[in-house]
């Protein structure tokens, strides 16, 4: 009897044993079961786009495994950040979230097909983007100044373009016409690559973008630089003032950029991209890309990233509420 308790329990360990080693080997197959896609909820040319390419080159060569950039633009970020929601939660389908689409959006509209804190899992924070007051360089403006006075000179005749609804250049734009006062209208486009073409042809007269879109045409001439958003000056842009150097205190708006995975994603899959990404970012050769893109790095834990996304969900439904918004 007791020889036979004893062969049981070495059985039931042994089992024990091979369960744990393939339940291992199970989470070792990972990345290796087909390709990892990296959802864009903006067209292609914009801010996300380019941002999700670098990275997906850099996370390829790391991970050895084909990595692969879907765009799915429209709504301010909704449709893709709908779809990426939606996947399966293997490891396979990351989305580049934007504080449009998991702060902005989920705190100005009432109905969205998805919950941006409780669908997603925080992965990995990229950092913050300036946005820029741009005008056409056909347009007599030089200055904030300027444009405020043309825009109280004739209301309503002005409009600006941004990357859609709900963006934060959109919001950048909102938050203006409430601070300087003026009438000026908004016309959304499905990215910011749409929206620079417009303005570049002259079809609309000015538009808030990211630095990062913003700079290879501000060095071509083609468009004029009046101010950034944020509350410093941008290192891609140091001669461009703030608006809040250009009159409007205390006016300070960024974007942001960060990978988020579909809830339930397991947490070793979460940490070895986290991990992985971070390594990246922090090499001097990524580095210096993305200074030049004009992003502004800025390292955070996935558990910070995650408290961060919620306290600009709050912030977002002030400012919704103060100047009355909703999409």
């Amino acid at each position: 009897m007791i020889r036979r308790r004893t062969l049981l329990a070495c059985a039931a360990a042994v089992a024990g044993g091979l369960g744990l080693n393939v339940a291992h080997a199970q989470d070792d197959t990972w990345p290796r079961k087909q390709p990892i896609k990296i959802i864009v909820p903006f067209a292609a040319g914009g801010t996300s786009d380019a941002l999700a390419r670098l990275l997906g080159e850099r996370l390829q060569e790391a991970l050895k495994q084909t990595v692969i950039v879907e765009n799915r633009g429209g709504a301010g970020g909704m449709i893709g950040s709908d779809a990426a929601a939606k996947s399966p939660p293997d490891g396979y389908t990351i989305v580049l979230g934007t504080i449009s689409s998991h702060a902005i959006i989920p705190a100005v509209q009432k109905k969205v097909p998805y919950d941006a804190v409780k669908d997603f899992v925080p992965v990995f924070f990229i950092g913050n983007v300036p946005n820029v007051m741009l005008v056409n360089a056909q347009q007599p403006i030089h200055s904030v100044k300027e444009l405020i006075a043309a825009a109280k000179a004739k209301p309503g005749s002005l409009s600006f373009g941004t990357a859609g609804a709900g963006s934060s250049q959109h919001l950048s734009g909102e938050k203006f016409k409430l601070d300087a006062g003026v009438d000026i209208t908004h016309v959304p486009y499905r990215g910011s690559g749409p929206s620079m073409q417009d303005l570049i042809a002259g079809q609309i007269p000015m538009s808030f973008d990211t630095a990062l879109v913003a700079l290879p045409q501000i060095k071509t001439g083609r468009i004029r630089a009046l101010a950034v958003t944020s509350g410093k000056r941008a290192k891609a842009l140091p001669d461009v003032p703030t608006l809040a150097e250009s009159g409007l205190r205390g006016f300070d708006v960024s974007s942001w950029q960060a990978f988020f995975a579909p809830a339930g994603t397991p947490q070793p899959i979460i940490t070895r991209l986290h991990e992985e990404l971070a390594k990246m970012a922090g090499q001097t050769a990524t580095a210096a890309r993305l200074q030049a893109m004009g992003v502004e790095y800025a390292p955070m834990t996935p558990a910070q990233l995650g408290a961060f996304q919620k306290a600009e969900i709050v912030k977002w439904e002030k400012v919704a509420k103060d100047a009355k918004l909703e999409l």
